[in-house]
């Protein structure tokens, strides 16, 4: 394959960046870069087997998560094109186990219906991905709530039970498993010979890298997971598939009209504007617009990334769980872009000088939310709902997540006045934050049991010494590993979910009587607000 001299320089700056990941038993990454309709760079670094010591190729098999999600959309399309689905109808419509909420296909499409994430709802249970579960079970997760996030159409916040919906009803439609219909409508006729939706996680696939957490400093173990798949994640790639799915925005073979629809803009109630379209984001890199969307998953992390106007393409799929596809991908189009007289100046980073008089808790107690922001291992990071996230400059003095399925900015004063940080969450929402002093203990009149009808989870939660805690129970799981919870305000804890992967915090706000009597908790997550857990009697 002959290269320009950029490109080989391109790729030489790549090597690199993976270097570390080439040293012996270590896991890795695949990376492709096209452009023009041309791959310039495609080759793996590390190993997809580290027990086996098999290297990483460009036909290394992968689960590319949450990329899936614009092939379960595509699917959508292709039946509404021909008159079997309607995007305005309510999914309850085709799935009648489903609870009739205000809630349109088209918003599960864009992120904006509102339904709550259901991964999160069976993790207020106590159930999270290391333990087996059922296909069934999902579907019975999304079935039980009836509780909306916000009202449909009026915000952004990623849910993959939009998604995990979506893929069933196509199955109900075609009477055939959501694979298949992929296969016969996508991957045949667009030659993606290595693309396949496995739910199980048992399927033997050939050439599928394992997933691995850690890194060369800790060690390297095995990423476990034990939860079926399907149009919300489901998917295994090929970074050479990747690039003749990326190719099919150009050139259209399924339907000319389709990678249009894919990124066509809906402004939310309001006029706000929504970056997640249909399956796919849109970002922005030195100023030019992208069109993408990542991957995670346990062990495994994708991104994809198209540069429209430049006709680029990058992908960087990895198997290790510290490995950032985002940020490399990103910094690779810039680089490769780097002569492109449209690209925006690059921004200062931002300092520590700059969030040092900014560190420390944040918090607002009617939204509720509640964030660390520090510096650390030279970056602004913010920690929320356990997760942590690196800042990047903004124009206008703001600092927004790098990376991350949701919407979060914000702007330090020079002395951060009155102990009041501003915020935007997203939809116009900019909102006043508090910096938090010293926590407030416990209330001791929260000691009781609480049910929440729309997860199915039983919080029984106790004061043990010194410290509380909650007994969690839900529709799959009892007799789990007890709950931390630590004070925050007068009126509002947050919990901690023990996971080997994620460790998950929740805050939940107390609703009381005339009297001050608890009667309920508002458990608010990253995918779930204000859900309401009713007290016992």
């Amino acid at each position: 394959m002959s290269k320009s001299i950029a490109f080989l320089s391109l790729e030489r700056r790549i090597d690199a960046m993976f270097a570390r990941y080439t040293k012996p038993g270590s896991p890795g990454a695949v990376v492709a870069v096209a452009q023009g309709g041309e791959v310039e760079i495609c080759k793996g670094y590390g190993l997809a087997s580290i027990e086996h010591g098999v290297p990483i190729t460009p036909q290394t098999h992968f689960r590319i998560a949450s990329v899936s999600k614009q092939f379960t959309v595509t699917t959508a399309l292709l039946l509404a094109a021909e008159g079997k689905l309607k995007l305005s109808d309510p999914p309850h419509k085709y799935l009648r186990e489903l609870k009739p909420l205000p809630v349109t296909i088209d918003q599960m499409m864009r992120n904006s219906s509102g339904l709550a994430d259901f991964l999160e709802l069976l993790r207020l249970g106590g159930h999270g991905l290391e333990r087996p579960v059922r296909a069934a079970d999902l579907f019975a997760a999304a079935a039980r709530n009836g509780h909306l996030n916000f009202a449909p159409g009026s915000r952004f916040l990623y849910s993959n039970t939009n998604f995990l919906l979506l893929g069933l009803i196509i199955e109900r439609l075609t009477k055939r498993k959501l694979g298949e219909v992929m296969e016969e409508r996508i991957f045949k006729p667009l030659g993606m010979t290595s693309t396949m939706l496995a739910a199980e996680i048992d399927s033997v696939i050939p050439d599928l890298a394992t997933g691995y957490l850690g890194d060369d400093k800790s060690g390297f173990r095995r990423a476990g997971h034990a939860y079926p798949q399907g149009g919300e994640g489901g998917l295994i790639s090929t970074v050479e598939d990747l690039l003749i799915w990326s190719r099919h925005f150009d050139n259209p073979v399924l339907g000319k009209t389709l990678p249009t629809q894919l990124a066509a803009a809906a402004p939310l109630t309001g006029g706000h504007a929504n970056a997640y379209r249909r399956g796919v984001a849109i970002g922005e890199v030195r100023g030019l617009e992208t069109v993408g969307h990542g991957g995670l998953w346990p062990g495994f992390r994708t991104e994809f990334l198209r540069v429209p106007a430049a006709d680029l393409t990058v992908i960087v799929i990895a198997n290790l769980g510290t490995i950032d596809p985002w940020r490399l991908a990103h910094a690779i189009a810039a680089d490769a872009l780097d002569s492109d007289k449209r690209l925006k100046p690059v921004l200062a980073p931002i300092t520590e000088a700059e969030i040092k008089p900014t560190a420390g808790t944040w918090f607002n107690a009617d939204e509720p939310s509640l964030f660390d922001l520090a510096w650390r291992n030279g970056e602004a990071t913010v920690t929320q709902n356990g997760l942590p996230f690196v800042l990047g400059r903004r124009p206008g003095g703001w600092f927004g997540a790098e990376r991350g399925s949701f919407e979060f900015m914000i702007k330090p004063g020079p002395k951060t006045a009155g102990g009041t940080l501003r915020v935007d969450l997203g939809a116009g929402r900019v909102l006043p934050f508090k910096k938090l002093g010293k926590r407030k203990a416990v209330p001791a009149a929260l000691a009781g049991s609480y049910v929440s009808a729309d997860s199915g989870a039983r919080w029984d939660i106790t004061r043990k010494g010194e410290h509380w805690e909650a007994a969690v129970s839900g529709p799959l799981i009892a007799g789990g590993q007890a709950w931390p919870v630590r004070g925050v305000d007068a009126d509002t804890i947050e919990s901690e979910m023990p996971g080997s992967w994620i460790k998950a915090t929740q805050l939940a706000r107390l609703a009381r009587d005339r009297s001050g009597k608890v009667t309920a908790l508002e458990v608010s997550t990253g995918r779930i607000k204000k859900m309401r857990f009713e007290r016992m009697v």
